[in-house]
This record gives C-alpha cells, sequence and structure tokens, in this order.
C-alpha cells in the first residue's frame, strides 16, 4: 500500500506547489475513518481510494481531485458528513466528494427507464465539475484491476456496465489509455474464451516477430533524423478488445488483420508533423484509403494527429500516427491534459467549456436532457453519440459538422439546427441532387433545400436517422403536429357548440375553467376534445355551470325495411356540433378513412369520433355506423371540402369476381390504371377452380371518377361481377 510520503512526492513530481498539508491531512482522514473496514480481497479498504488518488497522479490532477480521491467513499461508507469534510477541507472538496457519494449509488446495468435515468444523474454529476467524472473512471479503473475477488454475476454486472458506459465516456472525453484498459479488462471478464484466443495469437506474432517493433522503430528513426527531423518513435501491439471488435466488424479470421502493429512519430511542432509525413510518403508506399488528418480536422473529443499506413520496412504494413508532444499527452490523457493545478481564470469547468471540444460534447449531450420527453429517448441518443465513430462533412459556407458514421442528410439537417432538419424536402451533396437518405462520407459539402411549407417532417424519417438528435426531434415534431391538429379539431367543435346553443365564448373565459376541467392551457382542452377524451359539453359546463346540454333518447334504428347495407343517422346526432369542414388525408384535421372501404367526395358522411384517435370519417351507407346508434355525442356532422385546383386522392374498396384464367388480373389493373386509379392493396381469395374473388383498395379523386372505373371494369369479359364495399 501506498505510503503518505509516496503519495506527496508523486503529486509534487509535477505540482511543485501542491499542498502538502491538505494531502497529508486527508490520507490520515481516510485512513482513520475506514478503520478496520476491508475489501473482498482482505485488503484495508483504504487501499482502494489511496489507489484511486495514485491512478489520478498520473493524470497530473490538481490537489482538490487528488483529496476527493481519497475522501471518495468515506461519506457513504463511514461516519464522515457532508459539514465535516467542508469545514476540514472546504466546500469545493465537499461538493466533490457528495457528487461521488450520489454516483455510488447508481446501478447503470438496469432496466432500460432505470439505466436512463441513472445515466442522467452521471451526466449532470459531471456538467457541475468535471472532476467528478475523472476521479469516477479512476475508480472504475481501481474496481475493475481487482475484481476477480467478486461473485461472479457481480463481476458481470459490474464489465457490462464498464463496456456500455465508462469506456466509451472515457474515449469521448479522450482519455484513450484510460478506455483501452477498461475495454480489455471488461473484455476479459465477459468473454473469457475469446480474450484468451485473441492473446494466444498476439503472443505466437511477437514471438515471430520478436525483432520487427524494435527494426522498424530504428528504421523510422533514421529515415527521420536524415532528413533534419528528430523524432521519438515508439511501436506497439493493439489491445485485444480493439482486434476482437475489428475481427467481428469486418468478419475476418485473425490472420487477415494486417495492422496489428501500430507506431506513434511524436515531434516538436506541427510543421515537423507535415514535413515527416512528406518523408515517409516519398519512401515507402501508401496504402490507399488510410490517410487521415485529424490535425486539420480534430475529432470531437480533441484528438489530432495524422494516420497513415505505408507498406514499410520488411514488406510490413505499418500503421503510423504522427503528432507533437502536446497532441500525445491530449490523445492519451484527454481533458485531463489541460493543467487544472495551474493558475487559470475560473474553475476547472469554466476552463474547460474554453479549451476542450470533448466538454463542449458533454455540454451539448446535457443540452439534450432538456429535449428529451422520456428516459429511453435520452438513452437512446446518448449511447448512439457514445459508440459511434465520425465522418466529417461541410455546409456551403465551410461550416464543419461531425456526425456518426452512416448518417444520411436527415442527419446532418438537423444537426445544421432542429428548424432546418425539419423542413428539409430535399438535398445536394458535392453540387449533385441525392436522396435525402443519402448516407454521407468523408468531405461531403452538403447543401439541405428546405420548404416553409413542410411544417412537420414526415414519421418514417424516423426510421432513417441515424443520430439520437435527429430521432429525437423526429418524435417530437410530429407529436407536436398531430397535437396541433386535434387542438384545431377540439377548437372547430367547440366554437361550433357554442354558436349553435347561442352563447359566448373567449380563450380569457376558457382559461378561469382550467381547473374545473383538470388542464394546464387552453391547448391541452382543444386538443383533448379533438381526440374525443373531453366532451364539448363538458368544456360548456365548465365556463357556464347553468348551460344545459341537450339530451335526446334512445335512438330507434327506423326504417327496418331499408337494404342492410343503410343506416339512418341518430335523431339529433347533428345538434351538437354545427358541420365540419373535411379535407383529404393530408389536411389539418387528424381524420382516418372507414377502415374497410372509405369514403369519397360525393358521398354524404358522418364523423365518428374515437378518444385518443381523432375522426373516422364514414359514407351514410356504411353498415358499421349500427355499431354508434347508441353514442350520439360521438356522431359528428361533416362535409367534404375539397380544392379542385389541387386535386387529393381518397381511399375506397372493390369487390371484382372474375374468371380465373391467365391475364385476368393484369386487364383489371391496366382498367384502373388507364383511368388514373391508384391500386394501394389487393387481396385473392379463390372460391371455385373457375373464378377468383377480390378485395381491391384503390385510391380515387372523386364519387364519379370511382363509378367510371367500376363501369369500364364490368365491360370487361374477364371480370363476372364488381361491385364497392361499403365499409
Amino acid at each position: 500500500m501506498m505510503r503518505q510520503y509516496d503519495l506527496v512526492e508523486r503529486v509534487k513530481s509535477y505540482n511543485p506547489n501542491t499542498d502538502e498539508d491538505m494531502l497529508n491531512r486527508a490520507y490520515v482522514y481516510a485512513m482513520v475513518a475506514h478503520g478496520e473496514q476491508t475489501r473482498a480481497s482482505g485488503d484495508p479498504y483504504f487501499s482502494h481510494p489511496l489507489e484511486v488518488a495514485a491512478i489520478l497522479t498520473d493524470l497530473k490532477l490538481d490537489d482538490a481531485t487528488i483529496v476527493a480521491a481519497l475522501l471518495h467513499d468515506t461519506i457513504e461508507d463511514t461516519e464522515a458528513t457532508r459539514a465535516e469534510i467542508d469545514r476540514l477541507f472546504g466546500a469545493e472538496i465537499g461538493a466533490l466528494v457528495e457528487g461521488l457519494t450520489k454516483l455510488k449509488r447508481l446501478e447503470l446495468v438496469s432496466r432500460e427507464a432505470k439505466q436512463a435515468e441513472n445515466l442522467r444523474k452521471l451526466l449532470l454529476a459531471i456538467a457541475d465539475d468535471v472532476r467528478v467524472l475523472l476521479i469516477k473512471l479512476a475508480d472504475r479503473l481501481h474496481n475493475m484491476r481487482t475484481m476477480e475477488f467478486m461473485p461472479p454475476a457481480s463481476r458481470r454486472r459490474i464489465a457490462e456496465e464498464t463496456l456500455d458506459i465508462y469506456a466509451p465516456l472515457a474515449g469521448r472525453m479522450g482519455m484513450q489509455e484510460m478506455r483501452e484498459e477498461l475495454e480489455e479488462l471488461s473484455f476479459k471478464v465477459l468473454d473469457p474464451d475469446a480474450y484468451s484466443v485473441v492473446m494466444q495469437r498476439l503472443d505466437s506474432l511477437a514471438e515471430r516477430n520478436r525483432n520487427l517493433i524494435g527494426m522498424i522503430e530504428s528504421h523510422l528513426s533514421m529515415k527521420l533524423e536524415k532528413n533534419g527531423i528528430i523524432a521519438r518513435v515508439s511501436g506497439r501491439r493493439k489491445r485485444p478488445f480493439s482486434i476482437w471488435t475489428k475481427m467481428k466488424r469486418k468478419s475476418v479470421g485473425f490472420e487477415q488483420l494486417s495492422d496489428i502493429f501500430g507506431f506513434r512519430v511524436v515531434l516538436k511542432d506541427m510543421e515537423a508533423c507535415y514535413r515527416a509525413l512528406g518523408v515517409v510518403h516519398t519512401t515507402w508506399p501508401v496504402v490507399p484509403g488510410r490517410f487521415k488528418d485529424y490535425i486539420s480536422t480534430p475529432k470531437q473529443n480533441d484528438y489530432r494527429s495524422i494516420h497513415t499506413t505505408v507498406i514499410g520496412p520488411g514488406n510490413q504494413r505499418v500503421e503510423l500516427q504522427i503528432r507533437t508532444e502536446d497532441m500525445n499527452q491530449i490523445a492519451e490523457y484527454g481533458i485531463a491534459a489541460h493543467a487544472f493545478y495551474k493558475d487559470g481564470k475560473g474553475s476547472p469547468t469554466e476552463m474547460l467549456q474554453r479549451e476542450s471540444n470533448a466538454f463542449s460534447w458533454l455540454r451539448h449531450t446535457i443540452g439534450i436532457l432538456s429535449e428529451s420527453t422520456n428516459p429511453e429517448e435520452f438513452l437512446e441518443h446518448t449511447k448512439l453519440e457514445l459508440f459511434h465513430d465520425q465522418v466529417f462533412c461541410f455546409t456551403p459556407k465551410g461550416k464543419l459538422i461531425a456526425l456518426p458514421r452512416n448518417a444520411n442528410v436527415v442527419d446532418f439537417a438537423y444537426a445544421v439546427h432542429t428548424d432546418v432538419g425539419n423542413s428539409a424536402v430535399g438535398c445536394k451533396i458535392n453540387g449533385k441532387f441525392a436522396p435525402l437518405s443519402s448516407e454521407l462520407q468523408n468531405g461531403d459539402e452538403v447543401e439541405v433545400l428546405t420548404s416553409a411549407a413542410q411544417q412537420a417532417p414526415p414519421a418514417a424519417w424516423e426510421s432513417l436517422a441515424v443520430t439520437g438528435k435527429a430521432r429525437a426531434a423526429i418524435r417530437r415534431a410530429t407529436r407536436t403536429a398531430m397535437r396541433d391538429q386535434y387542438a384545431g379539431l377540439g377548437r372547430r367543435i367547440v366554437e361550433r357548440l357554442f354558436a349553435r346553443a347561442k352563447i359566448e365564448y373567449s380563450d380569457d373565459q376558457l382559461k378561469g375553467a382550467l381547473p374545473r376541467l383538470a388542464r394546464s392551457s387552453i391547448d391541452d382542452v382543444m386538443a383533448s376534445v379533438g381526440r374525443g377524451e373531453l366532451r364539448a359539453a363538458d368544456v360548456a359546463r365548465a365556463m357556464y355551470p347553468d348551460y344545459k346540454e341537450e339530451r335526446v333518447g334512445r335512438f330507434a334504428t327506423s326504417n327496418r325495411k331499408a337494404t342492410a347495407d343503410r343506416v339512418k343517422t341518430p335523431d339529433g346526432a347533428g345538434r351538437f356540433t354545427s358541420i365540419i369542414s373535411v379535407g383529404g388525408v393530408n389536411s389539418d384535421l387528424p381524420v382516418k378513412f372507414a377502415p374497410n372501404g372509405g369514403a369519397v367526395p360525393g358521398d354524404r358522411i358522418v364523423g365518428i369520433i374515437t378518444p385518443g384517435e381523432g375522426i373516422t370519417i364514414y359514407p351514410i351507407q356504411s353498415p358499421a355506423l349500427k355499431d354508434f346508434e347508441e353514442e350520439p355525442e360521438r356522431w359528428l356532422d361533416v362535409k367534404w371540402d375539397v380544392d379542385e385546383s389541387s386535386p387529393q386522392r381518397f381511399p375506397a374498396r372493390l369487390f371484382v369476381q372474375n374468371v380465373n384464367e391467365p391475364g385476368s388480373l393484369a386487364q383489371i389493373a391496366q382498367v384502373i390504371a388507364d383511368h388514373d386509379g391508384n391500386i394501394d392493396n389487393i387481396s385473392m381469395h379463390r372460391r371455385s377452380p373457375d373464378f377468383t374473388e377480390q378485395n381491391i383498395d384503390i385510391e380515387v379523386y372523386d364519387l364519379k371518377h370511382l363509378s367510371a372505373i367500376i363501369n369500364q371494369l364490368r365491360a370487361k369479359a374477364v371480370v363476372a361481377k364488381v361491385e364497392r364495399v361499403n365499409g
């Protein structure tokens, strides 16, 4: 176990001005507080916070972070209190310790909703002070290093949690060394057989190529030095989890991987990086498609480096990462490379807001908290953001947009601005028209074409989008559009009832009645009426307690001698509201048409309000209306409102009995096509060897159009019978 003196010396090695007294007091306080407590391994419990502090000294973090690491379990596991820590070590350290205490109670591997809510709390705690994340990651790393003493079920749960959340989060913060170790330790627990196989292959390869890394390092150094470039060249083999992931992603065997070894070339400045790149590319052949310049276009986690792969000495593929010393520090330690212990303006969190793109990503993710309507949406967004690699695209004005791999123009549009995504109708990629579903590549210039006429995106876009931000925005926009439709319908129903009853309606008066209706806003009331969850008469009674609703008795289904497919509208049903105008399926009202036959302009129609669904339009002759005779409050008088200058199609269903012979279906379809009808669906049944019966769902402009198609079908020799189905 590390001694008190050793810890102080480790901090002094990078921060000569450290507060030795505070470090010593924290060491003693934590050791006394944990007393005789032990870990599962039998070691003193105090060894854990001490090792966490040691990990953070490797990251060269400030005194407050080291002290908080020593104390991070005291409030949870000992008699220590927040007030006592504030008094002894200051409010800053007290806040860090309390933040970590809250996080310790989280179980990130759980039901989706609970996991999402816990992830919210984790990220919110980090947003207050990012050092909470650094201590939490160090705490998790030490637990992973010592988890062989835990029960198997606990080991697996913690490893899943680490691979799902903590390792990707470390990567997003630019802390690649920590991410790789967390991934490897998790991989070893979750798939020990695969881990063992990969390690055996790596060891065997290392034995066969014992001197290869040293030879390539020497060759590269000499070549660069010969050209006047001083560099530090180091080689290493890739981690088992990285290799296993690539084997699965590319569906290849170990022997087919050619970039097992990677080399870093660290130089003094940026100019030297590009000079070194020139030497490498003029000395050895370049592997096509393997060059990436993250110096000119840094990753969102602040990573900067030049990547290239060449056929190097010994005809070996050599993967190179060329960077400066500062870039190397950020590549290894991420946000921890920002020197918190130096004098700076503002808190570490404020410093990071100025200096770190990785922290900007974190702040952006926190921003999603306010936009997500439920925890699952937030979890979906965050996991997508954590796991995806990126492509970099540009707007026509040169603004850089970073997106996950496999992202398309829909994702790009929402990354530019939510309003751009909602109103997108087309795009140009590198100056050429392309579908919105086009997958984007690095360097694409994307121009999104918008239209003010499109108020909300099609709901189907949600399945196209890759990013959580785009999916959440599409869901939100479609929900808002649907709510606006219901509210518009509800307002029409309410206003017409008031006009019918000759009583005055005003929004101001309705505001005073909101508590009686148990709604928070006027829009909520109108949307509830439109969905059928609240009756217009209830609104009137809330505003005018003396209002008497016009009642009718039990409706007689008179006219029994009428044909079975006709129904009499309930007496008085139309007295509840005045007539509502109905357009096509793309109108601003939430309307549907009778499911088994539809309705077309020219039909006499009636609307039936279905709670939660809006209005279903039935032709007056529909037998389905009999089901609603006892519910007059659901009936709504409606009329067609069709704009002849921009005709729309409406649904209808035909029953066709035709001769069973080759080409009969083609003839029927041809008649419908010749008369500008559109076939939406066909179902066929064989009732006898000679005849086939079909139900054909078609879309037509009006009753006259439908009748013309029926008449032409009857004229065909292959058609024995055709009639309209009234659903």
